[in-house]
């Protein structure tokens, strides 16, 4: 089967790695990749956000599966394109994926079908958004959304009613995320511990993947603004059997059921952000693809092949259950430029790729990378995940941050801490 992947990050790095390897995958292309994939497999120049041109590669290439990663292709309709097309693709088609790229839309969707979430309110100007938050409807801290996509830091959880009011106006007035900022979403801080609940769907049956648990604050200590994601593990402890049956009952189904209920049926990769609460699993929020760095972490862990369910998800008969996995633990560690996930440089050369290629239960995936002049240089905010396999969470760690030692471009930042609170609960 000649096979074409759609990003340039990290995950779609994880969706190649793991592609490559499996013996339904004859050809193998990644459109349009980055550094790191394109030591892997062969790399095509593609404008993602423009769904004919999408078609045209998957046309000249006479690609029998598209798998597309991100969210921007999804929400621009590049499934739509496809299918329209007469071609087989892997994702939600625009509608469906408005399940992420609109928390408003996510928001009346679980209420309607009965889905557990924080309380919630949407504002559609920065007036009503400031009554709210002034009338103290959700008490403190509160959450401030932008209601866009905002590569995973339109997101505010603001300590007391000044840094809300500003998150307001950060959003809506001065549009640090562009339209995404036109409706915010307020809602109830939920008290709880964060976990990555994921299945591949068709729509109506549901395939669950390792979960995961990512850290999306910039600093240790969940210190700092929120990012893209500076590391993850999986699985979450946090998810048993008995907690994975619940989640997919209360949450995975009925939104399911709603989403063909509102004409938007819903195929490829679900990804529900939950916390778990003492009142059980509620949604944070919902994307229409897997998690960027999660992703990164989850498949190593499979012990079979992806190609077949992402195959029976765009042909709509996946098959209810659970993948089967290795039984180990996996730590993935993001290393980014310096003053992400604000302003940064790029351009900066990357050292060590070549020791660490060679590393036992190690896998460096790259995110923002470049070829320049026969050097792999820095290219975007977040670079590299460094990624450790081990039979506990503390061997995992180890191995991830063993790499990472051997890795340096100019001033590289990342996390100490990924994967702590895993190895700590697992040894006890």
């Amino acid at each position: 089967m000649r096979v074409l992947v759609i990003g340039a990050g990290a995950r779609e790095h994880a969706l190649c790695w793991k592609l490559r390897q499996e013996p339904g995958v004859d050809v193998l292309f990644c459109a349009p990749g980055n550094a790191g994939i394109a030591r892997e497999v062969p790399c095509l120049p593609l404008d993602a956000s423009r769904p004919s041109d999408a078609v045209a590669l998957a046309t000249r290439e006479s690609i029998d599966l598209t798998v597309v990663g991100p969210e921007a292709p999804l929400t621009a309709g590049v499934v739509d394109a496809m299918t329209a097309a007469g071609l087989r693709a892997c994702g939600p088609t625009q509608g469906a994926a408005a399940i992420e790229s609109s928390k408003a839309f996510a928001k009346r969707l679980m209420a309607a079908h009965g889905v557990p979430t924080a309380r919630h309110v949407t504002c559609a100007s920065p007036a009503e958004a400031l009554d709210v938050l002034r009338r103290g409807s959700f008490g403190l801290p509160v959450v401030i959304k932008a209601d866009g996509l905002a590569a995973g830091k339109g997101v505010v959880v603001a300590e007391d009613a000044a840094a809300a009011e500003a998150a307001v106006g950060d959003m809506m007035v001065n549009r640090r995320f562009g339209e995404a900022g036109s409706q915010v979403v307020i809602e109830e801080f939920l008290r709880g511990r964060e976990a990555s609940f994921f299945v591949v769907t068709d729509g109506v049956n549901a395939r669950v993947l390792p979960s995961a648990e990512d850290h999306k604050r910039a600093f240790d200590n969940d210190q700092g603004p929120n990012t893209g994601g500076m590391g993850a593990f999986s699985p979450s402890p946090l998810l048993s059997d008995a907690m994975a049956g619940r989640i997919l009952e209360s949450i995975v189904f009925p939104t399911l059921r709603g989403m063909a209920a509102e004409g938007r049926p819903y195929r490829g990769f679900l990804y529900a952000g939950l916390m778990i609460t003492p009142d059980g699993p509620k949604v944070i929020e919902f994307n229409a693809r897997m998690g960027d760095p999660e992703t990164q972490v989850v498949l190593p862990g499979l012990a079979e092949d992806l190609l077949p369910h992402l195959w029976n998800a765009a042909d709509g008969r996946v098959e209810s259950g659970s993948f089967r996995t290795r039984g180990g633990r996996h730590v993935g560690v993001v290393l980014a430029s310096g003053g992400y996930p604000d302003r940064f440089e790029t351009g900066k050369v990357i050292a060590g790729l070549d020791e660490t290629a060679a590393m036992r239960d190690t896998l460096v995936f790259h995110a923002g990378s470049a070829a320049r002049e026969g050097r792999i240089v820095t290219s975007g905010g977040r670079v590299l995940t460094v990624v450790g396999g081990g039979a506990d969470f503390a061997e995992a760690r180890r191995r991830a941050y063993e790499a990472v030692g051997h890795i340096s471009f100019d001033a590289m930042h990342y996390r100490r801490d990924i994967g702590v609170r895993a190895a700590e609960s697992s040894s006890r």
